[in-house]
């Protein structure tokens, strides 16, 4: 079977629509539109159909496959609807238990019928308590493969039998040539002994004989291949893209002597840490070059980025030019806008330029005003939301953009700012800021394509910040706790992961307590006390207000989404209280924790996790959790944030949901990625052509992602 192409399109020049069946759909929304694609789709586990086990010799936990006569057959109501199949393979019974079933089966597992099963075995078989939840069942009988049964990744709509079949003709279709050059290949040696026909036919279909462990743990050379392969493409693509854009003109920034930006430094109240001014001159460096700068900013949370983003447009501004800075959210961007201003705005008014501010929730009379001066040239400076690169807005000389907390915003949104920045005569320079830290495999490999500036010490006065974990049947000391910080003029954060009852019918998220409910129950805590509440379906004035009332020391506490994970800074906030701490990601967890502990009181930072009545927490959840109250450095947590979840999870497709890596796994130190890192070059300006190739066979169109 072949995989399934387009639908042939009409001809005498009506509109032509392509008609797709459910699985081509499916096919299109998982990636596999290509030859290719469906030779690199490649199996999550294998499953062992090639003996049958005697009952009495299996173990509990062992995944097996037996084959028996059903004794005994009923659809039962035991709390909830179930089907229930005895079945005597002659050495021992095993119960096979459905919850969902069709009438079909029942005549498929009737009584005296023989079967073949196979699945994962609970109980004991000496005590005759052998069950298996919904096994694979089949009839008895015929030849068993001869090989390890591949399982792809699929969705509802593509069952692994059709999935199988079409992957097996795009595998035998593909072009899969050799695109790695010779002496390339010979910085490794082991990589010659495996082409990638060779390692793919090989885990698309494995050798009789084969360990399922040995394979799905990824060891085996043929994995090694792939991650080679894949590595090299990444690298390929990032290094043509820094080459590319070397070639572009870029505005030179230089700053005058006494200019803009040491006026700023001078006016400043506090003075730049050592590693400020380091990032600072290295940005400084690049603004002052004839290509567009592309630079990550990364500093762990209030580490003080804001002020360097503040000397590089000072810097641009100095020369004569624009900048605008982009945030994901309204509350972080007027944070910005505050600073900046009261930064800026002063220096800027005697020259007749001011700092902007643009949001889409503006009314249309400030927007257009707002409009008017960035087109003129008047507005130095714009800082907003996504609103920054709306259809209607017109830089007059835009030479620098900075986007904050780069990550949340989408691959396309960062797509169309640079396209949309980059249609006047010159580029701008990018200055992207971080306070999520990249461990270093990462930045050799997602980010390879960027200089990378660190702000690796926080300003003095920050003050350590205590975190404890306290299980959810705690949860009413906490409040009663709540209640005596309030009484004693500390102000405190709590934080809950939704804000309504969840619609979902899993049953851990109806456990989750929503932000509505904890507000109620802190205003019953505090009498007399006016309690506020953010979430991000709050009206912008509303929470504008609420934020400005917990800002000025007027409400003692301030219950929230992760509205307020980045952006907020109140220094009289010392306490944070985080509901469900297990649901939120490590790094989430982290910046949360970085909203207090900004003023001169001790902070603490409150973790509650679990359910009354849950299920023990799981393994990541756990080390999540344990990193927390071990360390407060953001550089460690994104190590072991990268450790618990990979990098796919970890970044997406550099943050756009889709992962780059499907197979690397950028261990720390790995040989595979220096090799890439030296062979990349090598490609590019000796085999231009395998290169492409290379490129265009691994990544396709997201290889323009990389260049986000």
């Amino acid at each position: 079977m072949s995989a399934p192409d387009p639908a042939p399109q009409k001809t005498g020049g009506e509109p032509t629509v392509e008609r797709l069946s459910a699985p081509q759909k499916a096919l299109r929304q998982l990636g596999l539109t290509r030859d290719i694609d469906l030779a690199l789709h490649l199996p999550l586990r294998y499953e062992d159909e090639t003996r049958i086990t005697r009952l009495a010799d299996a173990h509990a936990g062992d995944a097996v496959q037996f084959e028996g006569a059903v004794t005994h057959q009923e659809v039962a109501v035991r709390g909830r609807r179930q089907l229930l199949v005895m079945v005597n393979d002659g050495s021992a019974t095993c119960l096979l238990r459905f919850f969902h079933f069709y009438p079909t089966q029942l005549k498929q597992m009737a009584v005296g019928v023989r079967l073949r099963v196979r699945g994962e075995l609970r109980g004991d078989a000496r005590s005759g308590s052998l069950t298996m939840m919904h096994p694979v069942v089949r009839a008895a009988g015929g030849d068993l493969p001869a090989a390890l049964t591949p399982v792809y990744p699929s969705t509802a709509a593509l069952p692994q039998a059709y999935l199988r079949k079409v992957v097996a003709a795009g595998l035998a279709r593909a072009d899969l040539s050799e695109t790695i050059a010779p002496e390339c290949l010979s910085l490794i040696p082991a990589l010659r002994s495996c082409s990638l026909k060779d390692a793919l036919s090989f885990l698309h279909h494995p050798a009789p004989g084969q360990s399922a462990l040995a394979l799905e743990d990824r060891s085996h050379p043929a994995w090694q291949r792939l991650k080679a392969e894949e590595l090299l493409a990444q690298q390929l693509s990032q290094l043509a893209a820094r080459r590319e854009r070397a070639q572009l003109q870029a505005p030179l920034l230089t700053a005058r002597p006494g200019g803009l930006p040491d006026q700023l430094l001078a006016a400043l109240p506090f003075a730049l840490t050592g590693a400020q001014r380091r990032a600072a001159d290295e940005i400084a460096r690049d603004l002052g070059l004839p290509r567009p700068m592309q630079r990550l900013l990364q500093g762990d949370v209030g580490a003080g980025k804001t002020v360097v983003a503040a000397l590089a447009a000072a810097i641009a501004i100095d020369a004569g030019w624009q900048c605008a800075l982009m945030a994901p959210t309204e509350i972080l961007a007027e944070q910005h806008f505050s600073k900046l201003a009261e930064w800026l705005e002063p220096l800027l008014a005697p020259l007749g330029k001011r700092v902007v501010w643009l949001t889409g929730s503006q009314k249309k009379r400030e927007r257009a005003a707002q409009l008017a001066a960035i087109e003129s040239g008047e507005a130095a400076l714009a800082v907003g939301t996504h609103a920054v690169i709306g259809e209607q807005v017109r830089f007059a000389r835009l030479g620098l953009a900075v986007i904050d907390e780069q990550h949340r915003f989408g691959v396309q949104q960062r797509l169309e700012l640079r396209h949309k920045l980059s249609e006047q005569e010159r580029e701008p320079h990018f200055l992207m800021m971080s306070a999520t830290p990249i461990p270093r495999t990462l930045a050799m490999s997602y980010y390879a394509d960027l200089d990378v500036s660190t702000i690796d010490e926080l300003p003095p006065g920050r003050t350590p910040v205590v975190t404890k974990l306290v299980h959810e049947q705690r949860r009413g000391e906490v409040i009663a706790r709540v209640h005596d910080w309030a009484e004693a003029g500390r102000q405190i954060y709590w934080v809950c992961p939704l804000i309504e009852e969840s619609d979902s019918e899993d049953e851990a998220m109806q456990a989750l307590r929503n932000a509505t409910q904890a507000h109620a129950d802190l205003a019953a805590a505090l009498p007399g006390r006016d309690v506020g509440l953010v979430h991000s379906r709050l009206p912008a004035a509303e929470k504008k207000t609420v934020m400005a009332r917990f800002a000025a020391g007027e409400l003692p506490v301030l219950v929230a989404t992760t509205v307020i994970e980045v952006g907020v800074d109140v220094p009289n906030a010392s306490v944070m209280v985080i509901e469900h701490a297990d649901r939120f990601g490590l790094a989430q967890l982290h910046q949360l924790r970085g909203r207090v502990g900004r003023g001169a009181t001790a902070s603490a930072c409150v973790l509650l996790y679990g359910a009354a009545d849950g299920p023990p927490l799981g393994p990541a959840a756990r080390e999540r959790l344990k990193a927390m109250r071990e360390t407060h450095d953001g550089f460690e947590i994104a190590r072991r944030d990268l450790a618990i979840r990979g990098p796919g999870e970890f970044l997406g497709a550099r943050q756009s949901g889709a992962a780059l890596l499907r197979f690397a796994d950028l261990a720390e130190g790995d040989p595979i990625l220096a090799w890439a890192r030296r062979a990349a070059p090598v490609m590019l300006d000796r085999h231009p052509n395998l290169a492409r190739r290379h490129v265009q066979r691994w990544l396709g169109g997201r290889a323009e992602y990389l260049k986000a």
